[in-house]
Order: structure tokens, then sequence, then C-alpha cells
């Protein structure tokens, strides 16, 4: 799949067409890095970004006690992908996308969010669907 940043300096492709999972996120960080009612999180195999000038990243603590590196774009700070990282700097076996990243060139249509998996749903301040799959923590590991 292809993704960029909002200003389209920063472009990408995913390892595969389709990701492992898609999240529909509603802890406290999610929304403020959104900042809307819930992040959305687009799952794949982990793949390193192209080397740019213009992606930075910083690193904060999640609320399940990880590490996540967040990468963004410095021109126009469109937030692209979060990797885990242990203690002893060891990358998680996954990467996160952020759902705004398909926008660009593909619309949503591409993400079917109609089976998007709801975590933090405690933390939620919108309705979720009735019979979609949700987790009051982090849910399961992909």
């Amino acid at each position: 799949m292809e993704a960029s940043c909002q200003c389209r300096l920063v472009k990408f492709t995913t390892p595969t067409s389709k990701p492992l999972a898609i999240y529909i996120c509603h802890c406290l960080e999610c929304r403020a890095q959104s900042s809307s009612a819930f992040g959305i999180s687009v799952i794949f195999l982990h793949f390193t970004l192209p080397s740019s000038d213009n992606i930075k990243f910083w690193t904060r603590s999640t609320d399940s006690g990880r590490t996540l590196r967040c990468y963004f774009c410095t021109t126009c700070g469109s937030r692209l992908l979060h990797e885990s990282v242990s203690d002893d700097d060891k990358l998680g076996r996954t990467v996160s996308i952020k759902g705004g990243c398909f926008g660009q060139q593909l619309g949503y249509g591409e993400l079917d969010l109609k089976k998007a998996i709801h975590i933090w749903t405690d933390r939620a301040v919108v309705d979720i669907p009735d019979g979609v799959e949700r987790y009051v923590d982090d849910g399961p590991e992909v």
C-alpha cells in the first residue's frame, strides 16, 4: 500500500498489500496524537521507513508499559509510524502506521474499518458499534 504524510514529502510503501490488523484506539495518547476521538493504527510486519531528513522520532511510554518510537514528518508534523522498542533496544515484530497516511493516495476505502478492532474501549468518548471486536486494554498481540 502506498502511504505518505500530509504534505507528501515523506512517501513510503508497506511491505504487503494488506495489513495484519487495523485498530481503532481510544486511549488518551491516541486521542491526543490524532486531535480526535480515537486514533487509527494499521499494523504491518516491521519494516524501516526510507531515509529522509524530513523524518524524526520521539520516544514515549505506553499505557501497557511498552516504549514506542513515534516517527513524524518534520515539515507538516504528520505522525507516520510507531515501533515498539525493548529495554535492550530490540525492535518489535510489527509496526503501526497511522491511518491518515493512507488518505492521500487511496482514501479510506482501502482500509476496511468495519473489521477494525477497538482497543482501550473503557476510555471511548464515542459510541462503539455493536458486534465489533473490542478490548478494554490493548488487546491480543498481532
